[in-house]
Formats: C-alpha cells, sequence, structure tokens
C-alpha cells in the first residue's frame, strides 16, 4: 500500500448492526486519492441512482486524504459524503480541526454507513478496532454536550464528529461538527447521519501514518513553512477570515438585505462585526491540528442576553447573520454562532433562511402570528436568537424554516419563491457572483450547488509562483468574460486534489501551490507532478458531475438566481449595473471540460481520456 494510507476501509450496516473491513485499493487511491475523489468512485459501485437521500440506502461516508494527519502543510481535513436531502445531487462537506487524522490514528482510511438503526448508536474507533455502541443516553442532546460526554467515557484524546437536536429531527440544513465549532456544514449531511440514528463517530489511538520517504517529507515541510510569510499569513493568524467584513461589505463581495441591498446604504456599521471588533472577544487562538496559520479562536461574551462562550464566528457566519439580516450586534453573531454548532446547524443556509424570513415578514407574507408573536424585522437580534433554538427543535415558525428557502417558500406561497436564493435547494454563500463573476460557474455547474469553495474563481489569489505554474496572467479583468474558463477549469481541478489529498485551501493562498505534487509525492512514494495532479482534479470533476447525470439532474437546468447575477442590476454602490454574462462562462466552460452544450454530458473521448469509460457500463437504461 502506498504511503499516506492506513490501507484499510470499513462498512456498517446500521440495520443488521454488522462490520466488514476492506482494503483500501491501491489502483483507485492513485487515480481518486481520496476524500470526495475515492468517496464518489466507491458510493458509484455500491449505491443505485435514485436512492432516497433520508433512505436506509443511502451511503453515508466519513473519509481522510493521504495526507491527513502527515506532516504536509496545513493537512487536518476530512470529508462527509453522501446523496445530498438538500439538493437530491452528490453531497459533500469539508471540516478541519482534529477528527480527521486521529481518524486515521485509530487505523482507518475511511468508514461508510447504510441501513438504519433501530436506536440511536454511536460507531467508536480505536487502535485498528471498530465497535458500535448504544446512544439512547446522548439522544437529545447538543454537540458540546456529547462531545464531552464521549470524551469522558472514551478519553481525553478522543476526538468525536456527531449531530445536535437539528440533525437529529432531519432538519436539511442541518450539519456534523467536531471540536465543538468545525463543521461539515453543507449539503445537509447531518440530516442523513439522524435519519440513520447515527449521533456520532468517535475516534481514537496513536496508530503511525505511512510516509514513503520520512527524510523527504520534513524536509518539505521545514522549506514551505519558511514561505508562510507576508500580509495574507499575517491576516490569518491575527484574524482567520472574520477580518474581511467590512471590506467585503463596501465592495460589494458581501450581500446585504437578502441579496438585495448595498452595504454602505443598508448596512452602514458592518465595521461593528468585523475584525478588531469581533477579535477583542477572543481569549485564545484556535488551530487545526498542527496547522501553522491558527486562524480559528475561542471567543468569550460575558454578560447580557448573548452571554456565550464557543468559537470565533468565521467570515461566512458574520455575513449570513449580519449583512444579510442587517444585524450589527456582534455579541448577537457570537451568540448565533454557538448556537449553530451546538445545534449542529449550517450557519450559511441558517442566515441566508432567516433574512429570507425577514423579507416575507417585510412583504406581510408572514404575520406576527406565524412568527409565533416574533417582531422578524431587518436587525432584530433578539428575533434572530429565538428563531434559531426554534428551527433547530422544528417549533413553531422553525418547523416552517428548518429545511431551508426553498422548502420554506413552498410552504409559505404567495410569492415567497422570489425571495428564496438557492441553487437545486442550497442556499447561496455569502460571496457575491456581481463582485466576482466566475463565482456564477461554481455555484451553478459544481456536481455540489452553491458551493463558494468548489471554483476556480479566486485564481487571482494565488502567490505569483503559483500563477505561473498553472498558466494563469498577472492582472484580471474580472467583467471581460471571454477566455475565463481554461483558467478557471485548471484552478477548480488542482482544487480538487487539495480537498481529496486532505489539505485545507488556505494552504494555496499562502504558498507555492508546487507543495501540493510534492507532499503528496513524498508521502506516497508515487511520482506525481502538477500535471498529474491536474488530471487526478479533472477525473474527480468529472465524476462527481457524472453522479448527478446518472441521478437524472443536468446542472443547465438548475435555476440561477436573477439577483445573484445582477438581473435586475443595482442601481447603487459597488456594483451598481452590473450584469454576469454568465451565457459566455458557461458556453466556454463546458467546451473546456469537452461537455455538451445542452446536455452537460462528457464526451466519450474525454472519459476515455481520463479512464471513465468504464462507468459508462452501468449507466440507467432509458
Amino acid at each position: 500500500m502506498a504511503g499516506g494510507y492506513m490501507g484499510r476501509i470499513l462498512f456498517v450496516d446500521l440495520s443488521r448492526g454488522t462490520m466488514k473491513e476492506e482494503r483500501t485499493d491501491e489502483e483507485l487511491c492513485r487515480r481518486f486519492l481520496g476524500g470526495y475523489g475515492l468517496a464518489v468512485r466507491l458510493i458509484w459501485d455500491r449505491q443505485r441512482p435514485g436512492v432516497a437521500p433520508l433512505s436506509p440506502q443511502n451511503i453515508l461516508g466519513f473519509i481522510t486524504g493521504p495526507l491527513t494527519g502527515t506532516p504536509a502543510l496545513i493537512a487536518s481535513r476530512y470529508m462527509v459524503v453522501g446523496k445530498s436531502p438538500l439538493t437530491q445531487t452528490w453531497g459533500d462537506a469539508n471540516s478541519g480541526g482534529f477528527f480527521g487524522p486521529h481518524m486515521k490514528f485509530a487505523g482507518y482510511d475511511a468508514v461508510f454507513f447504510t441501513g438504519e438503526s433501530k436506536k440511536p448508536v454511536y460507531l467508536f474507533l480505536h487502535q485498528g478496532d471498530a465497535e458500535l455502541r448504544d446512544a439512547q443516553g446522548l439522544w437529545g442532546l447538543d454537540t458540546v454536550e456529547t462531545e464531552d460526554l464521549l470524551k469522558a467515557e472514551l478519553g481525553a484524546k478522543t476526538e468525536v464528529a456527531c449531530i445536535g437536536p437539528a440533525g437529529e429531527k432531519l432538519a436539511l440544513i442541518s450539519c456534523i461538527i467536531n471540536n465543538k465549532g468545525r463543521a461539515a456544514g453543507r449539503s445537509g449531511l447531518g440530516a442523513v447521519m439522524g435519519s440513520k440514528k447515527l449521533k456520532a463517530v468517535a475516534v481514537g489511538g496513536d496508530m503511525e501514518v505511512p510516509l514513503a520517504d520520512r527524510e523527504r517529507v520534513l524536509d518539505l515541510r521545514k522549506r514551505y513553512l519558511s514561505s508562510l510569510t507576508g500580509s495574507l499569513v499575517d491576516y490569518y493568524r491575527d484574524y482567520g477570515t472574520c477580518g474581511g467584513l467590512e471590506g467585503a461589505s463596501v465592495s460589494g463581495d458581501a450581500p446585504v438585505k437578502n441579496w438585495r441591498g448595498v452595504g454602505p446604504i443598508n448596512f452602514p456599521g458592518a465595521e461593528a462585526i468585523s475584525d478588531d471588533n469581533v477579535i477583542k472577544y477572543q481569549e485564545r487562538r484556535f488551530a487545526c491540528w498542527h496547522c501553522p496559520l491558527g486562524c480559528g479562536g475561542h471567543v468569550r461574551v460575558t454578560e447580557g442576553p448573548y452571554a456565550v462562550e464557543g468559537h470565533k464566528p468565521e467570515y461566512e457566519t458574520l455575513a449570513a447573520f449580519g449583512t444579510m439580516t442587517l444585524v450589527d450586534d456582534v455579541e448577537a453573531i457570537i451568540k448565533a454562532n454557538d448556537l449553530c454548532n451546538r445545534y449542529g446547524l449550517d450557519t450559511i443556509s441558517t442566515g441566508a433562511t432567516l433574512a429570507f424570513a425577514m423579507e416575507c415578514y417585510e412583504r406581510g407574507l408572514l404575520s406576527l402570528k406565524d412568527t409565533d408573536g416574533l417582531e422578524l424585522r431587518w436587525g432584530n437580534a433578539l428575533a434572530m436568537i429565538a428563531i434559531i433554538e426554534k428551527m433547530a427543535e422544528r417549533e413553531g415558525l422553525g418547523a416552517l424554516l428548518a429545511d431551508g428557502v426553498k422548502r420554506a417558500a413552498e410552504r409559505i406561497g404567495g410569492g415567497a419563491k422570489e425571495l428564496a436564493v438557492h441553487i437545486q435547494g442550497q442556499e447561496v454563500p455569502m460571496h457575491d457572483p456581481r463582485y466576482l463573476p466566475t463565482l456564477a460557474l461554481s455555484y451553478w455547474l459544481d456536481a455540489t450547488p452553491a458551493r463558494h469553495t468548489q471554483g476556480g474563481h479566486w485564481a487571482y489569489d494565488l502567490p505569483a509562483t503559483s500563477r505561473q505554474r498553472l498558466g494563469i496572467p498577472d492582472q484580471e479583468e474580472k467583467y471581460l468574460y471571454a477566455g475565463k474558463a481554461e483558467i478557471f477549469k485548471k484552478v477548480t481541478d488542482i482544487l480538487h486534489v487539495v480537498s481529496a489529498a486532505g489539505l485545507c485551501h488556505f494552504g494555496c493562498e499562502c504558498t507555492d501551490i508546487q507543495y501540493v505534487p510534492d507532499f503528496l509525492s513524498a508521502v506516497t512514494g508515487w511520482a506525481l507532478t502538477l500535471e498529474e495532479c491536474l488530471r487526478i482534479g479533472e477525473r474527480i470533476s468529472n465524476l462527481r458531475h457524472l453522479f448527478n447525470l446518472r441521478e437524472g439532474l443536468n446542472p443547465l437546468k438548475f435555476k440561477l438566481p436573477g439577483l445573484i447575477i445582477g438581473n435586475p442590476p443595482l442601481e447603487a454602490g459597488n456594483l451598481a449595473g452590473i450584469e454576469v454574462d454568465v451565457e459566455t462562462l458557461a458556453r466556454e466552460y463546458l467546451a473546456s471540460r469537452s461537455w455538451d452544450p445542452v446536455t452537460a454530458m462528457p464526451t466519450r473521448e474525454k472519459l476515455t481520456e481520463l479512464g471513465l469509460e468504464e462507468l459508462l457500463k452501468s449507466w440507467p437504461e432509458k
């Protein structure tokens, strides 16, 4: 087996309470690496199309990458995968912290769950052994309580990924939490976990991740660590992502007032929920396993209605609960973030759903009776906090909102659908394509709709050496739409490799992209070039896409909300008059992928080139 892999994958049938192990297939790893790359290949063979996401037949996976838990730079990530109940598409969610590395130290590369337990259970992986244990005493507890109890029972060095009440109650915007505040947030996979009555996965052990060339790996770490200098590195260390909120509100990057507002006009107080006004509550920094950046933090609000201790809110959370709802009380947002972490709710979807509900209230589509007497006005922080708790428990208005804006709009009726900003059921993240146009491609055409971490939209934020290696010109004319497809494709493909390998995307931003093939080669023993990595990324991209096509889902049929592309354009602010030419972007991108412009089907030649033509044998008959 290549270095970087523990060589073992566990398959758990929760209906029968049985488990079996398989050896990690080195050939598949060589072609798909790990993470969602390897996962989608494994699930492809084991799951028929058309499975209901909350049924026992849907396969739920927890999977690491070959660099997870190794000395490679910023290598702490793991992924949760499965068919999404929110979008009906391929679903995946990525998280850092300590769970991923310790899953490998427990002896496993991945674990996949099928079936549905009759009673709540959790899985304990330790030193190469696996055991399903009763979790009835944990059911109903929040994620912090669950983690504390499992650590007390299993040992302080145990790491836990679990759901809270939102996942137990099958909220389609629920997520999976580890380290009390690191979230595998998107795709609604917390609901899949809840449908299987799987409360948690606990991992522990000290098994060593094998390295093909240990000396080379350590030398690379030393070399790349020395390159982590400059303003961006300092920014992440000083603030994490919370330092960008004010600037994003002014520039138009952060959506305002459910995507209809303009930062300086509708939310002039953005400074109150950005950078130093967040950091002043930070008691200590938080770094994921062996991370040299340490962009996270633990914060405390000591008094008042929002007194709380928990994780620092990230940019997406600050925008979702701040610019989107016009709440400028940073203590309230810290509280909202902690509630979502405890209940197991995706903060992007939760904040976006609250902003949608506020606009419905403003327009008379929701009454005081509908809102349980809460005045759901823009900027009403107390009402925001109350609704989050109701969403998690599916109480009153919360039951209507717990599945996100698409389902809520369908239930409300009366024009609410026009206010619901989503793609294929998933709320759009807190970066505006009117500010960065190629985001529209990520949100629309990636296999997991409405994902800001899945595209090459920030190609020009890469270091100069990385841009040179990838053939990206130094200057960007962002509102020139032609000629962007190949750049976008390259960066998207390399990001698939970064994710599948178990790396954090911030590493790409802070050092030379060559670190990816360098570490992969040294850890696995495969001699990988950057070009070969790009080919692996292209293979992963196509297979995730094929998963959706086999489900009968053509992304070109997904509705792209007019608001996020300037249809109609804003009349004021930095983005006034901007209308994204998404047709040109999509047409050229499809051509660069060799995907049909109508069906989105990859050509047989492309699939053959990528070694994927064999998958057509299992294509559903028409």
